[in-house]
C-alpha cells in the first residue's frame, strides 16, 4: 500500500519538481531534478505506515526539503555555485538528537552566512521531543525538522563532516575534513540531562564557527 494514490503521487512530485525546476534553472536539467525528487519521496514512504495520517501530510514538504538539500550539495560539489558558503554536516545515528541540536545551533549562530545539514545512519521516525523541548527553551526551534539518511551527494557537498557516535557506518571521503564529537546521545534521558547536553553542543558549535571563520549571531 502506497502512502498516496498514484494520481496523487504523479501530482505531488510533478508540482515539487517544477518549483525545483525554477529555483536550479541553469544548473540542473528538468530530467535530475525530476529524479531527485522521486528518490526522496520514496526514501520517506517507505517508512510510513499505513493509517500514518500525519506523516502522509508531511511527506511532500520532507520530500521538497531533502531533494532541495542534496540539488544544493551536488551542485556545491560540481562547482557549480558562483559563491559557495562554508558547509557543514551533522551526522549521527538516528538525526533525531545530536546532530539536530548540532543543526539548529549552527543555523541560529550562523544566519545565511554558511551552510548545515544532518542525516543518520539508521535515521528514527522524529525528533526527539525532549531535544525540541530544550532547544526550545534557548529560543532555537527545530521542531519542524525530520530524520534523514544520508546521501553521496550531501557527504560530498560539505567542506566538515561532524560525527557523534555512528563509528563505521559514517560515511568516510578521502581528503573530507572530519571531527568526531563525542556525545552523549539524548534519546531517553530527562529534560535537565538534555539541558547539559545541548549546551555542550552550543559550545562546540561556536568554536567551529569560530575556526571556520564564520562571524556567530548572539
Amino acid at each position: 500500500m502506497t502512502p498516496l494514490s498514484d494520481a496523487d503521487r504523479t501530482e505531488v512530485l510533478h508540482e515539487i519538481a517544477e518549483r525545483l525546476a525554477e529555483e536550479f534553472r541553469g544548473v540542473f536539467g528538468v530530467e535530475t531534478i525530476e529524479g531527485f525528487v522521486k528518490t526522496s519521496y520514496d526514501r520517506f514512504a517507505a517508512g510510513i505506515e499505513p493509517g500514518d495520517e500525519t506523516a502522509i501530510e508531511f511527506l511532500p514538504r520532507y520530500t521538497e526539503r531533502f531533494a532541495r538539500e542534496q540539488l544544493q550539495a551536488l551542485a556545491k560539489s560540481e562547482g557549480k555555485l558562483e559563491s559557495p558558503l562554508p558547509t557543514v554536516l551533522f551526522l549521527c545515528v538516528r538525526n533525531a538528537g545530536r546532530s539536530q541540536m548540532a543543526l539548529g545551533w549552527f543555523r541560529h549562530l550562523a544566519g545565511d552566512r554558511a551552510v548545515a545539514w544532518s542525516a543518520g545512519s539508521a535515521p528514527g521516525e522524529e525528533i526527539d521531543p525532549t531535544a525540541v523541548a530544550a532547544m526550545d527553551e534557548v529560543g532555537v526551534d527545530i521542531a519542524h525538522e525530520f530524520p534523514k539518511p544520508w546521501t553521496d551527494e550531501i557527504v560530498k557537498g560539505a567542506d566538515v563532516v561532524i560525527t557523534m557516535g555512528c563509528g563505521d557506518a559514517c560515511p568516510v571521503v578521502p581528503g573530507k575534513r572530519y571531527e568526531d564529537w563525542a556525545l552523549t546521545d539524548p534519546h531517553g534521558r530527562g529534560i535537565d540531562e538534555v539541558r547539559l547536553i545541548r549546551d555542550g553542543i552550543g559550545e562546540r558549535v561556536r568554536d567551529l564557527l569560530e575556526r571556520m571563520g564564520v562571524t556567530t549571531t548572539g
